[in-house]
């Protein structure tokens, strides 16, 4: 496993993160813990959930992904070996069973740590992320900004100052966003310089060959203020792995469990998808292992959000981390890009 100091912090974390959001939806208790220990056996010492998990959310199921998390944690006494993260949800008509009231402000983050806390049985949490932001702004495939400040909602300034105070009492080390543009992200910064508030180190945003939409603008500002990305949906919710072309997938894999997890399946998704599963398959690669590899390649990422739903799909997700790409299987990537350029962003 590789390791790699997240944007700046002391949070040396292992290039592939293990996300749980399927943890008490489609993995019960103690296939989570089976995925967690197997990870750490693999090197991984990264783990990400969010109070709002499992996904898709549910009044029924939410926060028991951080329940499962926790009593691993309590089981194995590792705290200290493994560095958590988790995420404080914004205001969406899929989260108001969340809190009455949800929002970005003092009161909601205060209330979300210490429920999140209480679930994952630790005292504090390595970094701590805002889900999405407040504002309307584009994210979760929104396109075309249209400008409504009058929906801004909580200023950034209060959230981040909120945050400093869970800092400053030892609730959480660092602060990161998710789901955010580069407008936000240097607006978190530009308050952290000028006011002597937490500095953000990373943002977790869908990343994958289908979605290089971050390479942009995003990244530019990643690189330059040693902010990384922690990539998530790297295979776009399993779509590149080419089991939904073939007719291998079955009824409990997500999309066709979930379909509205369906964003990848526009036609010219499809048709990318199909080169570059052809690509690999050319090449002798798991098409799945040759798209974790090209996130897993990109400079501007701090580590991979791999997810699974069975122990194969682990294992296998895994081994990509040794996996380099060829000079010729990178030229063939950007051959198929430039023909579907950010096909589902």
């Amino acid at each position: 496993m590789d390791y790699k100091l997240l944007g700046g912090s002391e949070l040396n974390v292992s290039r592939l993160c293990l996300g749980t959001m399927t943890f008490g939806q489609q993995n019960t208790e103690a296939e989570a813990h089976q995925q967690l220990d197997y990870a750490v056996d693999a090197g991984i010492n990264f783990f990400d959930t969010a109070e709002m998990y499992p996904v898709p959310p549910n009044p029924a199921t939410q926060g028991r992904t951080e329940e499962y998390v926790g009593s691993w944690i309590k089981a194995r006494g590792n705290r200290e070996r493994i560095i958590l993260a988790t995420k404080v949800s914004g205001p969406a008509e899929m989260a108001t069973h969340i809190r009455p009231g949800l929002c970005l402000d003092k009161a909601n983050i205060r209330q979300a740590i210490t429920d999140s806390l209480q679930r994952l049985q630790t005292d504090y949490v390595d970094l701590y992320q805002i889900h999405w932001p407040e504002r309307s702004t584009n994210f979760f495939g929104q396109l075309n900004y249209k400008h409504q400040p009058e929906q801004d909602g909580t200023p950034i300034l209060e959230t981040l100052e909120a945050l400093k105070e869970l800092v400053d009492e030892g609730l959480i080390r660092y602060v990161g966003l998710s789901n955010e543009v580069p407008w936000g992200v240097m607006k978190f910064l530009s308050y952290a310089e000028a006011l002597g508030l937490p500095r953000v180190v990373s943002v977790q945003n869908p990343y994958n060959l289908l979605n290089r939409k971050d390479e942009v603008g995003l990244s530019e500002v990643m690189l330059r203020e040693n902010v990384d990305l922690l990539a998530y949906s790297p295979l776009a919710f399993g779509t590149l792995s080419g089991k939904y072309l073939d007719g291998s997938a079955g009824p409990d894999d997500r999309i066709n469990q979930f379909p509205r997890f369906a964003r990848y399946f526009t036609d010219m998704g499809l048709k990318a998808t199909a080169e570059y599963v052809l690509l690999a398959r050319e090449h002798g690669l798991d098409p799945a292992q040759m798209a974790l590899a090209f996130v897993n390649h990109q400079p501007f990422v701090g580590s991979n959000i791999i997810g699974a739903t069975t122990m194969e799909q682990l294992q296998s997700n895994i081994r990509s981390i040794d996996l380099k790409l060829s000079a010729e299987v990178l030229d063939g990537i950007e051959r198929i890009a430039t023909q579907y350029s950010n096909p589902c962003p």
